[in-house]
């Protein structure tokens, strides 16, 4: 696992559109297997931080939209949208366009005829992040957006705006880690990935909140 949490590390500091050409299906699963660990561990020590933050009043305790789902009688239809049909959505259009180098639409494939003469105006298809630079900013702009988008998860009030930063951390941090997968593994992986990692998340609040009640 360390050995993963290294190559993560040094693929963050400098993403690349880049796939792995292990195709071995047991090396990617153990891989995706190490990622998911690493993100639960993380967004625990970040639950950690921002309970100790709440605990001495430094950040208010924020109602989230997933209370009434984890205190009430809909926890597994919400374990369904969260571990199944959300991950799908958010990756098809948070992670896919990643590594799209080549629309499906290819425009004007044949020379157009103009007052008698041809003119070429496209032959070749549509490119996305093929420059190494944009692929960078892509990368990091989805994954802020991403992760921002959660922010709408928690109750709005000035205290929620000023630590969004810190309340959408985890989103942002695993956000990185499912393009990292995405672009190494595939679409399939990442949406694994993010199934798995919600699932579990959510399983165990529902235990906690069954067991407390």
């Amino acid at each position: 696992m360390t050995k993963i949490l290294n190559e993560l590390i040094l693929y963050l500091r400098n993403p690349v559109l880049e796939k792995d050409a292990n195709q071995n299906f047991w090396y990617r699963f153990r891989v995706l297997i190490s990622l998911l660990w690493i993100s639960i561990t993380f967004s625990f020590f970040l639950s950690l931080v921002n309970g100790i933050l709440t605990s001495i009043g430094v950040l208010h305790e924020a109602k989230h939209a997933t209370d009434s789902f984890l205190n009430g009688d809909k926890g597994l239809e919400f374990l369904f949208i969260a571990a199944i049909v959300a991950p799908i959505i958010e990756e098809l259009i948070f992670r896919a366009p990643l590594t799209i180098f080549k629309s499906p639409l290819v425009l004007f494939k044949n020379p157009i005829q103009f007052s008698g003469r041809e003119i070429i105006l496209r032959k070749k298809p549509l490119v996305l992040f093929k420059n190494p630079k944009t692929f960078k900013i892509a990368f990091y702009t989805i994954g802020f957006i991403f992760a921002y988008i959660h922010i709408f998860n928690f109750e709005m009030s000035l205290n929620v705006i000023l630590f969004s930063p810190l309340l959408v951390a985890p989103q942002f941090f695993i956000g990185l880690v499912f393009g990292y997968i995405r672009v190494r593994f595939g679409l399939i992986w990442s949406i694994c990935l993010h199934s798995l990692y919600n699932g579990i998340l959510i399983s165990l609040f529902l235990f906690a909140s069954n067991a407390t009640s």
